[in-house]
C-alpha cells in the first residue's frame, strides 16, 4: 500500500552531502518538503534544484525546511551542487540525500519494492523518483505531487500549496481553486451559519455548501 495523505511519513537515517540525518529529528517542529530526483547531473532536475535555492527566503518565512534526494552518492551531490549554483546563481543551501540503495525511494513508494539499479544506471531506471512531499510538523504527509522527467516542477505552485496547507491548519478553513494568500477562504461545513459568522464575520453564501469568508488578521 502506498503512502497516503495523513499517513506518518517513514523515518530513516541517511547520508547526505551535509552529513548523516535522522529524518524525523531533522524535521523537528518545522514543516518540511522532500523533493526527489532520479539522477544527478540531469538538465531538468538541475533547474529545479536552482528554483528551490532561489526561494530560500520564502521557505524560511514559512518555517519550512527543504531537502532533496537523488539516487547518486553524497560526493556526486557535492559536485552536482556546483553546477546547480552555476546555473541558478544561488547557493544550494539544502541537503541532498544519497539514496544509492533506493531505501528512501522505496519507503516513500516512489519505486516498487523489487526495484534495483543496474550497473551504469540512467535516469530511466528511476524515473518515478520525481515527487514532491509536503510534511507537517506532526510528521504526517500533507500533500504529494509526481511529475514526469520531461516537465519541470512549478515551485510557485509548491509555495502556493504550502500556504494553503498552513492557512487551513492554523485557521480551520479550506481554500478554493487557485487561491492565493489574502483571498477569501471556504468555511467548513462543520460550522452552521451562526457559528461561522461568529468566527469569521459576514459570509458570502454562493451555495448552501459553499460559503466564503475573509480571514481576520
Amino acid at each position: 500500500m502506498g503512502l497516503r495523505i495523513n499517513d506518518t511519513v517513514p523515518d530513516f537515517t541517511a547520508e547526505t552531502d551535509q552529513g548523516v540525518i535522522h529524518f524525523h529529528d531533522w524535521i523537528g517542529d518545522s514543516w518540511a518538503i522532500l523533493f526527489s530526483h532520479p539522477k544527478d547531473f540531469t538538465p531538468v532536475c538541475t533547474t529545479e534544484f536552482g528554483a528551490v535555492a532561489k526561494l530560500k527566503d520564502e521557505w524560511e518565512k514559512r518555517g519550512t525546511k527543504v531537502i532533496g534526494i537523488s539516487v547518486d552518492g553524497a560526493e556526486q551531490h557535492k559536485k552536482w551542487k556546483r553546477d546547480i549554483e552555476t546555473a541558478s546563481g544561488k547557493n544550494a543551501f539544502f541537503p541532498i540525500i544519497a539514496d544509492i540503495g533506493l531505501n528512501v525511494s522505496k519507503a516513500f513508494d516512489m519505486l516498487p519494492h523489487e526495484a534495483y539499479l543496474p550497473e551504469n544506471p540512467t535516469p530511466a531506471d528511476s524515473q518515478t523518483v520525481r515527487a514532491v512531499f509536503i510534511i507537517g510538523p506532526d510528521k504526517k504527509l500533507k500533500l504529494s505531487m509526481t511529475y514526469p522527467m520531461n516537465v519541470g516542477r512549478n515551485f510557485a505552485e509548491v509555495l502556493r500549496a504550502l500556504d494553503g496547507l498552513q492557512t487551513a491548519d492554523r485557521k480551520g478553513v479550506a481554500t478554493p481553486a487557485d487561491w492565493q494568500v489574502g483571498q477569501d477562504v471556504i468555511v467548513p461545513l462543520a460550522l452552521d451559519d451562526a457559528a461561522a459568522e461568529a468566527k469569521f464575520g459576514k459570509l458570502n453564501k454562493v451555495l448552501p455548501y459553499l460559503r466564503y469568508a475573509k480571514l481576520k488578521d
